[in-house]
């Protein structure tokens, strides 16, 4: 009997286990964390051996294959004693994928995941049986024993791509790559770039990589390591002979002599990056043969994502928007282009060695007052003091939306987009999202 020893008691991790006993293997679930409630009882009432707050060295060596939650880096000592061991390490993606034989559409990039897959998702759903995983809601692998839907849409972060051995998507999306989680990638480029790519790395030409040709980043790489899938890029820049564009308002998808044709004034979501993710999505939907009319419809009902530029309320005609989801510099580049009023930006949180540079035209802009909201603000007061009339440190949401209502007249907006992690005063992101809008709904 082989023993799967599964770091980290969370989503994927107890999602895993659950996959993992039914198939015959020896479970064991460790977290140096506190496994929540919920995950407990599950495991409990499984009889699946676990511990938390704890890694018992003797229990995890010896392992014939270890899952790891994305969130611990390979630079944790324990998961070197485990490699020196010679003990394979994967991640919830590459075991669940094993025990399925669904048609996989996976999607990775630094920003715009959450609603690419969530739109994919929803066009797709229309007309085929389909899951959602991954990144978001529940475990893919927990699913696959579960459901096992004919086809899913897994969002795929770089850290999930990182422990993949086989693991193969019929279709890929890499939706943009910019400088993000430096931190887990020794600072360097190109192995977040690398860990990306990794998405198409088993893929062969029966497979397809749908990409964003004005991406200068993927463009290069793509020059400098080519892949065997079959490449369909998008652009909103540039005519492309296979895949999607955009001609005078028009977004045109063109696979194989088959083309559809879509009115970009429609669409639900709104802002130039938005117009990329719809091609995204409508391109998958294209290769899996949902019909025309079905992917426009749902391109302009799609309501979007929590914590992704929502709005949340109108308060004495100064609109308060939540993108607590940005949280790196380029998410807010998209959050801050896409203001039409004049601005005041809630910003803050822990920094990933952030080059601000990027936002500093829309500062100057569109900013009228920044609010600090982090434990540590210096790198943000030495860069956008001196562009903007008021900056002001905060420590509490509460705090931070106060001072906006103060500091906002009629006509403004009120935006937090932190590009940056929560981890310093939030759980998460969308802790840090619920905050804001409990704060807003109690001005």
């Amino acid at each position: 009997m082989k023993r799967l020893v599964v770091l980290g008691g969370g989503e994927s991790g107890v999602g895993t286990a659950l996959l993992a006993k039914a198939k015959g293997y020896e479970v064991f679930v460790s977290d140096k964390g506190k496994i929540k409630d919920k995950y407990r009882q599950v495991l409990i009432h499984n009889e699946i051996e676990w511990e938390d707050e704890t890694h018992s060295e003797s229990k995890i060596l010896n392992a014939d294959i270890v899952m790891k939650s994305p969130g611990i880096p390979d630079k944790a000592p324990l998961v070197k004693q485990i490699r020196e061991k010679g003990i394979q390490v994967v991640s919830e993606i590459e075991f669940a994928s094993k025990f399925t034989k669904a048609t996989i559409v996976g999607i990775t990039g630094s920003n715009g995941k959450t609603t690419t897959s969530t739109l994919t998702h929803y066009i797709l759903k229309q007309e085929l049986n389909v899951g959602l995983g991954g990144n978001i809601g529940d475990s893919f692998a927990k699913q696959v024993l579960e459901h096992d839907y004919p086809n899913y849409v897994l969002e795929i972060s770089s850290f999930q791509l990182d422990d993949i051995d086989t693991f193969k998507p019929k279709i890929a999306v890499l939706l943009n790559v910019t400088p993000d989680h430096l931190d887990r990638y020794d600072y360097k480029f190109e192995n977040y770039i690398a860990s990306k790519f990794r998405i198409a790395e088993n893929q062969t030409k029966e497979d397809y990589l749908v990409y964003d040709a004005d991406d200068e980043v993927i463009t290069n790489w793509l020059k400098e390591h080519p892949v065997q899938s079959t490449l369909l890029p998008f652009s909103i820049t540039k005519k492309v002979d296979k895949g999607a564009y955009l001609e005078e308002e028009k977004m045109i998808i063109a696979i194989d002599n088959n083309q559809i044709h879509m009115s970009t004034n429609n669409l639900a979501l709104e802002g130039k990056h938005n117009i990329k993710n719809a091609m995204a999505a409508s391109t998958v939907a294209h290769l899996l043969k949902i019909r025309k009319q079905t992917i426009r419809e749902s391109l302009e009902s799609f309501q979007g994502v929590e914590h992704r530029l929502e709005q949340v309320l109108k308060i004495n005609k100064v609109q308060y928007i939540n993108d607590s989801k940005a949280t790196n510099v380029n998410a807010t580049y998209f959050a801050l282009e896409s203001m039409d009023a004049p601005t005041i930006w809630i910003v803050g949180g822990v920094d990933k060695g952030n080059n601000y540079e990027e936002l500093f035209a829309f500062v100057n802009e569109k900013v009228k007052a920044v609010i600090c909201l982090g434990v540590d603000n210096d790198k943000l007061i030495d860069t956008f003091g001196g562009m903007v009339d008021t900056i002001v440190e905060t420590q509490s949401m509460e705090e931070a939306v106060k001072m906006a209502y103060k500091l906002s007249e009629s006509g403004d907006n009120v935006l937090l987009s932190p590009a940056c992690a929560s981890f310093d005063l939030f759980e998460n992101y969308e802790d840090r999202g619920r905050q804001f809008k409990d704060a807003v709904r109690n001005l």
